[in-house]
């Protein structure tokens, strides 16, 4: 057949109109698609503490969805791009670097570099990483204070004007160790160094009873800005009480930031309950609290997140993940 004039007019037209309705949708999801390719960091910018939640640079709440080393003295295969990498594919946006205080434990100033090393990839990834002076056996923060000062006056100077950094000061004090005599007096020595170097990156804070009393924290909280206090749990060992404590605390404005979980109990090893993780996971849902899964290695212990079997170290599928693992999984995407 064969065209008029109009008719090719009127072709045109049709043409037209499909190209401007493909450039429309092209428009709409150039942007999503931009948005899901970003980087955490280059999605949020520089976090900060309003109210009693952790903001992005736009002053928008997020959350923190975090997986924790081992102690990196232990396991410090997995301190690497690839390992990371797999993890922010599963949707985690935070690593925690784990640095034991205690000599005993595994602490010595030759480690520095391996931290070092965390926070390149991190950084390289668009990750936020925390930096964690892991105070365990040693129970009272003022025990190896020197040291800690030491510690994060390095990497104060070091990544101060970084905007992915944030710095855990005590991990999880305990034993007969007090909010108002130890942990306290303590904190405000070490923000105080920290603040020198970095003045706005946040600062983590631990709590009495390693790291569950956030509720004492919130009667009398440090005066600096941009402080979290840390609320940590095992949800087969730590039920109702504790997530009471957190309630408690939230509803007096205290900040908090659960900067180490699992749902096994709290020896890091033993029965897990899901259903205790359960309720803790929506809990921290409801606030938009964040969280951090202990641990990654592929020790033989529950709260391992990679199997025992797996002896990849990086690279990793949730196939490659334990039961506690894939549980903790779920709730990076939710």
């Amino acid at each position: 057949m064969v065209l008029g004039k109009d008719g090719i007019v009127m072709k045109r037209g049709l043409l037209t109109g499909i190209l401007i309705a493909l450039f429309s949708v092209m428009g709409a999801l150039l942007p999503q698609a931009a948005a899901e390719a970003a980087t955490p960091v280059e999605k949020w910018g520089q976090l900060s503490v309003s109210g009693a939640n952790i903001v992005n640079e736009a002053g928008k709440k997020v959350q923190l969805k975090g997986v924790s080393t081992h102690g990196i003295a232990w396991f410090p295969q997995y301190v690497n791009s690839s390992c990371f990498q797999s993890f922010r594919k599963m949707g985690v946006n935070t690593i925690r670097l784990a640095f034991y205080s205690d000599p005993s434990a595994g602490y010595s100033e030759s480690l520095y570099s391996k931290v070092e090393e965390g926070v390149k990839a991190a950084t390289d990834l668009g990750m936020y990483v925390i930096i964690d002076w892991h105070i365990l056996s040693d129970g009272n923060p003022k025990t190896h204070q020197k040291q800690a000062l030491k510690f994060f006056t390095h990497f104060a100077k070091k990544y101060g004007s970084q905007k992915n950094i944030l710095y855990e000061i005590c991990n999880e004090p305990n034993g007969n160790v007090t909010w108002q005599g130890d942990i306290r007096p303590y904190a405000n020595k070490v923000i105080k160094r920290i603040r020198q170097y970095d003045e706005n990156n946040i600062i983590i804070v631990g709590t009495p009873t390693w790291s569950q009393d956030v509720d004492i924290a919130a009667q009398k909280p440090l005066k600096q800005k941009n402080i979290v206090y840390t609320l940590h749990f095992y949800a087969a060992t730590h039920t109702d009480y504790i997530r009471q404590k957190l309630v408690t605390a939230r509803k007096m404005g205290l900040p908090v930031l659960v900067s180490e979980f699992n749902i096994c109990d709290a020896s890091g090893n033993g029965q897990i309950s899901k259903s205790s993780g359960t309720k803790w996971m929506k809990l921290l849902k409801k606030y938009k609290i964040g969280h951090v899964a202990w641990n990654v290695s592929n020790k033989a212990e529950t709260s391992a997140l990679i199997k025992s079997s797996c002896q990849k170290t990086g690279g990793f599928t949730k196939k490659n993940l334990s039961k506690t693992g894939r549980f903790i999984a779920k709730w990076w995407k939710k």
